[in-house]
């Protein structure tokens, strides 16, 4: 690589708040749609939950004549291959950046374990540009995000410890019946602790979920296509990734 490339990680330490699915939605965004060069770090030991979407993402493609079509064609109209999806721990994540010495990236996104209790982890997250914690108006979601996104904020953002340039908070699975004076009440919060929230919100859906089947249904979540267009719709991506990617082009 003979440029640095970006850094930005979707990190929090609740489980279920979204943070795996929204680091191939957005890579797969700006690689499959945006044409920009991205690769993914999965180091969220032991699960790998990246790693493991890959290879069933593979797997389909090849057994499957509709996908292996698919992924062909793909390749021809953009001239472009998958963006490379790497595991390693969390200790090893930046270095392991090393292996894609051949390309020139315009940002990685690293997948990484939800806690700051292990001093691999907090090297690591020093080591990012960008960070993006998601959050849900759940009383426990949101009391152990802030808790994490502050102790961020106050040991390695403010204090210059870090590579860290800004740290913001994204809602995810919104209720839109809702989305009222609760969130209006958590932002002022949020506001009060000096932590920044996006304006674009995700809604709380199942096509976030709906990954290559036999079925051939229009998937969503996928490491080697984008997201259907038709199921793209109304689900708040586009805006949420065009947001996401004025803050890290800075």
């Amino acid at each position: 690589m003979n440029k640095r490339p970006t850094y930005v990680a979707f990190s929090t330490q609740k489980g279920g708040a979204g943070k795996t699915t929204l680091t191939v939605l957005v890579a797969s965004y700006l690689h499959f749609v945006k044409g920009y060069n991205v690769a993914v770090v999965d180091c969220d030991y032991p699960q790998h939950s990246i790693v493991e979407m890959r290879e069933r993402d593979l797997k389909m493609a090849m057994d499957d004549p509709y996908y292996k079509r698919m992924a062909y064609e793909q390749v021809q109209r953009l001239e472009k291959k998958a963006y490379p999806v790497i595991e390693s721990t969390p200790e090893d994540a930046v270095s392991k950046v090393k292996e894609l010495a051949d390309t020139d990236f315009d940002f990685i996104f690293f997948d990484l374990p939800g806690t700051i209790n292990n001093a691999g982890v907090v090297q690591t997250i020093a080591r990012m540009d960008y960070i993006f914690s998601p959050i849900a108006a759940d009383r426990v979601v949101m009391e152990s995000t802030l808790r994490f996104v502050t102790v961020l904020n106050d040991t390695l953002v403010t204090t210059g410890k870090s590579n860290i340039k800004s740290l913001h908070l994204l809602w995810n699975m919104v209720d839109g019946r809702e989305k009222s004076e609760l969130y209006d009440i958590y932002e002022e919060v949020i506001s009060e602790l000096g932590l920044s929230v996006l304006k674009t919100y995700l809604p709380d859906s199942k096509r976030f979920r709906r990954e290559l089947s036999t079925g051939h249904k229009a998937l969503f979540r996928s490491t080697i296509f984008p997201a259907d267009k038709s199921l793209a719709r109304g689900s708040n991506l586009d805006e949420i990734t065009e947001e996401i990617l004025s803050i890290i082009k800075q």
